[in-house]
């Protein structure tokens, strides 16, 4: 009789087990579409479908002597026309004084950076983007919404 109720727990448990069975990461994937969604909500009518097809251009990889993840590198070179070692982490542009969304502007947060080329309509600008997905720098359309502006030329304690 014990072992009847033993084993009908340890199948319940077994069952159980199976039923929670998902693919791994499956929350990362949930969560990544809605960032996605949200994202794109503030852009006005029509340039979803000009993001989403890719315009821009890709104008190349990742810069010689830049590390595996290049954006602030990539970003210090177009801004500055060498690598700031410093800068090649993308939260070390965050040091330079904030601004207004403007031309040769930085764009930048925790884990990214891009330069802003030109103002296209809302929060969408025209921006070199090193890094900007499959190891590829492009010159595309990109929100700035979540991003703070920053003036690299207003101080050199950045640089530091």
């Amino acid at each position: 009789m014990i072992l009847r109720i033993l084993a009908a727990a340890i199948l319940c448990v077994l069952m159980t087990h199976a039923v929670d069975a998902r693919p791994r990461h499956h929350h990362r994937t949930f969560q990544h579409k809605r960032v996605i969604s949200e994202k794109y909500q503030h852009i006005p009518p029509g340039l979803h479908r000009v993001m989403a097809e890719g315009v821009g251009r890709v104008v190349g990889g990742r810069p010689s002597g830049c590390p595996r993840r290049y954006c602030g590198c990539g970003a210090s070179l177009h801004v500055f026309g060498r690598i700031i070692p410093s800068l090649n982490l993308a939260a070390n542009w965050l040091r330079f004084p904030r601004a207004m969304p403007a031309p040769g502007m930085v764009a930048a947060r925790r884990g990214h950076v891009f330069v802003l080329e030109r103002h296209m309509r809302g929060n969408v600008w025209w921006v070199y983007d090193a890094n900007s997905g499959r190891h590829r720098t492009r010159v595309h359309p990109r929100s700035i919404a979540g991003f703070a502006i920053v003036n690299p030329y207003g101080s050199r304690l950045a640089l530091q």
